[in-house]
């Protein structure tokens, strides 16, 4: 047991720091290949920062643990709006100025609820993983066309200032590419083996371990970015990150995991997991759309995201004791 929490520990700390360094790499990277700032923003940002999830989960079906690879992709997207936005929007408010973020609010809402009609036969099949695939390729032709079409965008313009603050050479650049993504491969195996051990020791289901401390290790690079976003005055890359990264979750992690294994589930990932989920990406849709102009979400409103968060952990740690 000893040595599973030591995993866990380091496996989470080596994820975080290994997903900064392949995010910060991707970026440079395509920056030096000339694509424009707002699809950086959208596709390597979100692609990066939603890396340890697809790993974990990928890992974790192959090697038969559903409920991990489950809990780590719906978790997380409770974590990224519930705790993460919460926390920032009671550091400060967060303003939508982007036209691109206020289009994605409504599409994430619609894909949940997508997620939800085929999840609800309790079975992730094959067929399943490439539907959500496709529907995932179809949404980043969709947002590759969008970055194209609207370069004076507010999430462009403030993607451009941090790659100019942090800007490297290539060949540094595709160095911390490489090595960020070799450590999140190697953490996340040793994330998954910990914790899986840890739940084997404790009687405690896979689907709450992933759902909890997986799901916040893998959210923290979000949590990370969002809040230094939002104290330099990006409310849009704060919003964004979490905006891809629940895309990315919610349909490549899922169908990755998919595929690589077909599992079945129990019912409470759709009426308890899956539901708060949707409640919450709904509840975020209200808050940050804007329907009579600039969308906000203000101090009070993080606060309410962030007693749900709570509410909902509270809710699954006293599961495991009753």
């Amino acid at each position: 047991m000893p040595v599973s929490i030591i995993a866990v520990v380091v496996g989470l700390l080596l994820l975080v720091w290994s997903a900064d360094r392949f995010v910060e790499g991707a970026a440079a990277t395509a920056r030096h290949f000339g694509m424009p700032p707002l699809l950086i923003g959208m596709v390597i940002v979100g692609f990066g920062t939603s890396a340890p999830e697809m790993v974990v989960s990928a890992l974790a079906s192959w090697q038969g643990n559903p409920g991990i690879a489950l809990g780590n992709a719906y978790g997380s997207n409770i974590t990224n709006i519930a705790l993460i936005l919460g926390l920032t929007a009671l550091i400060s408010p967060i303003a939508v100025h982007s036209q691109v973020l206020r289009k994605e609010l409504p599409i994430l809402t619609i894909v949940t609820g997508f997620a939800l009609y085929i999840m609800w036969d309790l079975k992730l099949t094959v067929l399943d993983g490439w539907v959500h695939l496709a529907v995932f390729s179809a949404l980043m032709g969709w947002t590759i066309w969008q970055g194209l079409q609207q370069r004076g965008d507010s999430l462009g313009k403030e993607m451009e200032e941090e790659l100019i603050v942090h800007q490297m050479p290539l060949k540094r650049a595709l160095l911390w590419l490489v090595i960020g993504l070799t450590l999140l491969i190697a953490s996340s195996r040793v994330l998954v083996w910990g914790t899986v051990n840890i739940a084997q020791s404790l009687g405690v289901s896979d689907l709450i371990i992933g759902l909890t401390i997986i799901a916040v290790g893998t959210s923290l690079p979000e949590l990370a970015s969002s809040v230094i976003a939002v104290r330099k005055n990006e409310h849009d890359i704060a919003l964004g990150n979490v905006l891809g990264s629940n895309l990315f979750n919610t349909l490549a992690v899922v169908g990755i995991a998919g595929i690589i294994n077909p599992l079945g589930f129990e019912r409470v990932v759709v009426s308890r997991d899956m539901a708060v989920m949707a409640v919450l990406t709904v509840s975020l849709f209200i808050f940050g759309y804007g329907f009579r102009g600039t969308g906000r979400i203000n101090r009070f409103e993080g606060a309410l995201l962030l007693a749900c968060y709570i509410g909902y952990t509270s809710y699954l740690v006293m599961s495991v004791f009753t």
